[in-house]
């Protein structure tokens, strides 16, 4: 009897024990189905937010970068735009200064044949006379020749003359003489001067070897070409060595 009380006392707290399970845990299993369910909704809507804004991002790089490009393009565009006009303006500016030059020789080419015009001379008047004085002026050019060379004759004689009558008178030679020394024999002590008849150079004639203005030697003239002519440095007046391209003047320049 006793054995089958338990029994009854057993049953019956299995069965309070299953509704307390029923009871209890049920709703806590539902709560926690729930919030699983919850969660999982919650990573595919942040999943799809995600891809969503990813496509987004790409889509907005693309517009920003097609944006710089349209960017770089419009500057491009301005920055040729700009050169043309300047090059537009600046040819502008030539054919106004072109056109006004152009104006100006025209204005002066109508006055001259006005000018011309009144004076009643014909073309070949005009022709002839042009003829006329470039022939005087080749006389002119020739005749100053014969005198330069009549002239070094004169003085050349003129210093042969003083040389018999004055034994101790130098060789005047121009005041204007200027050339350079262009060959040194440093062995034999004479040198080549770059000027000779034609400028006005006589034998005998003594230069001044300077460089930078200062005197370095005097030269005595011994034998005189057409462009050029020998010197002998002149012993006891060689201040320092001589050398190519030091400056030549007369050291008896002529009044």
């Amino acid at each position: 009897m006793l054995m089958r009380i338990f029994l009854i006392v057993a049953i019956i707290a299995a069965l309070g024990a299953g509704v307390v399970n029923v009871v209890v845990v049920k709703p806590k299993i539902q709560a926690l189905t729930e919030d699983r369910n919850s969660q999982r909704d919650q990573k595919v809507q942040a999943q799809t937010d995600l891809t969503s804004t990813k496509k987004t991002l790409a889509t907005t790089q693309g517009e920003l970068k097609k944006t710089q490009q349209d960017l770089a393009d419009a500057k491009a565009a301005q920055k040729k735009a700009e050169d043309t006009a300047t090059a537009q303006t600046k040819r502008a500016d030539d054919l106004a200064d072109k056109l006004a030059k152009t104006t100006t020789e025209r204005d002066d080419a109508q006055g001259k044949l006005s000018a011309y015009t009144s004076t009643g001379v014909t073309a070949e008047q005009v022709a002839h006379l042009a003829k006329d004085l470039k022939d005087a002026q080749d006389a002119i050019e020739v005749a100053n020749q014969e005198k330069m060379i009549l002239t070094s004759k004169v003085t050349r004689l003129q210093n042969k003359l003083n040389e018999l009558l004055v034994p101790d008178s130098y060789v005047k030679l121009r005041a204007d003489l200027k050339g350079a020394v262009v060959v040194v024999d440093p062995k034999w002590d004479f040198v080549v001067l770059n000027i000779g008849e034609d400028q006005g150079v006589l034998e005998d004639g003594e230069m001044l070897v300077s460089r930078e203005g200062k005197l370095v030697a005097k030269v005595i003239v011994r034998t005189v070409q057409k462009d050029r002519c020998i010197a002998n440095i002149v012993p006891g007046w060689k201040i320092g060595d001589v050398y190519e391209g030091d400056m030549v003047t007369p050291a008896h320049p002529a009044s």
